[in-house]
């Protein structure tokens, strides 16, 4: 493997921790948990990205899952271009958010309205302040594992057992808030049940990942989303799909229509955006119309419905629709990907892991099965960090963590490419054997 030359991102890397907590704008950049430098980008271009020192990357991140179609998109570079010229930003209604919110709308069968902001973080938390409103009650259940942003109600740890109180994860949350969090393990539908034998008339909402993707690619158990369909219409709750990251992803649909699931609300972000910093929260009508100006749940944003982001958003969609055939290519590529990795793990006597879903996938270095984050959270964190410089200095950017998604896109139609990725992974996975 060639040593890159990573001297201008060091560089600005250096500069950067002196003006921003960390050096980034979001933890998981600063590469702390794989031992490297962060590469700073300046580039992209279908699924190649570069950095400031001229190095070249297949980039398996994607942008954390928006770039469907890859980086700069013309499609969506072009409509963006025509948006921009008359105006970046109105602070009123345009014409473009009711199309990109019919659109969305016909896409998704459970969703009758919805409105757009502008993060996944603002409409979970919204989607919850909602629920709480519509419902009268204060307590949410989330599951251990599953990142909805990063709102004061939602940075919780697992209580001591069954409905009891969570503990905040960060300092600045108060007990307060956290006490009105119940956590269970995900894919647990046994406990789930017992939850709400104890507080099941105390819950506004259970909030959930439909397939994990912030331990790591975890897919729902059998049943475990009718479970909580099930709960929460017997109690009187709402049922919160958080599809920021599988929404688009795995279909028009979603992981709702994938898995034949019909929650109340639903939080989307990311491919809805086209890469541009958009989310929506939506669902049935009775619900939305509990919030501000109609009804009494507040809620507002001076960028909400941002005219470059609705382009980018509606150029991505619309090529969805378009493209027929998108999701299965790249859900064939992600398989020869999977597999590939798998035979090359088990050939070299390497116990690993891959859950997969779709486009998405996760290698973790453990026996397995992963099916929570007790499990993730077996993985060999020092193994995935070797095997991540090993990708990095050879030209493959993954997701500096082992608790992420690998996201295939459109960039990646060629298949020899993924063969010469999993020649690249093949000397990785030897590295990381010989360190043992």
């Amino acid at each position: 493997m060639s040593q890159q030359i990573t001297k201008r991102s060091s560089e600005l890397f250096t500069q950067a921790q002196k003006y921003i907590p960390g050096g980034v704008n979001s933890p998981v950049r600063a590469f702390r948990s794989v031992g490297a430098t962060p590469r700073f980008i300046v580039k992209g271009r279908g699924n190649r990205i570069y950095d400031a020192d001229g190095n070249e990357y297949i980039d398996f991140v994607s942008s954390w899952g928006p770039l469907i179609f890859g980086h700069a998109s013309p499609n969506i570079i072009n409509d963006v271009g025509a948006a921009l010229k008359l105006g970046t930003s109105f602070g009123a209604p345009t014409e473009a958010e009711t199309t990109l919110a019919k659109m969305i709308i016909d896409c998704v069968p459970s969703i009758e309205m919805l409105r757009l902001v502008n993060s996944g973080t603002e409409a979970c938390m919204t989607a919850i302040r909602l629920a709480r409103g519509f419902t009268g009650r204060d307590k949410i259940l989330k599951f251990i594992g599953c990142y909805h942003g990063h709102a004061d109600s939602l940075l919780v740890e697992a209580g001591s057992g069954l409905a009891t109180f969570s503990t905040p994860s960060s300092k600045g949350v108060p007990q307060a808030l956290a006490n009105l969090t119940i956590t269970a393990p995900y894919n647990d539908i046994s406990y789930l049940e017992e939850i709400f034998r104890l507080a099941g008339p105390e819950i506004a909402c259970v909030i959930v990942e439909p397939v994990a993707g912030n331990m790591g690619v975890v897919p729902p158990a059998p049943g475990f989303l009718e479970a909580i369909r099930t709960l929460t219409s017997q109690y009187g709750a709402l049922f919160i799909c958080d599809e920021v990251i599988t929404g688009f992803r795995l279909g028009l649909t979603g992981a709702q229509g994938m898995y034949g699931i019909s929650p109340d609300l639903t939080v989307l972000g990311k491919i809805i955006g086209g890469g541009l910093p958009l989310a929506a929260f939506g669902g049935r009508r009775d619900i939305m119309e509990h919030l501000s100006p109609l009804g009494d749940v507040y809620q507002a944003g001076t960028l909400s419905g941002n005219p470059l982001a609705v382009a980018a958003g509606i150029s991505a969609i619309e090529r969805l629709q378009k493209e027929k055939g998108l999701y299965g290519r790249i859900n064939y590529v992600g398989s020869r990907w999977v597999e590939g990795l798998s035979k090359l793990a088990k050939e070299k006597g390497i116990p690993v892991t891959i859950n997969s879903v779709g486009s998405m996938s996760t290698l973790f270095f453990t026996e397995g099965p992963v099916t929570d984050f007790a499990s993730a959270s077996k993985s060999d964190t020092q193994k995935y960090a070797l095997y991540f410089r090993a990708m990095l200095e050879a030209g493959v950017y993954l997701a500096p963590s082992q608790f992420e998604a690998a996201f295939i896109s459109a960039g990646f139609m060629l298949l020899d490419e993924i063969d010469d990725v999993l020649e690249i992974a093949s000397k990785a996975l030897d590295a990381v054997k010989e360190a043992k």
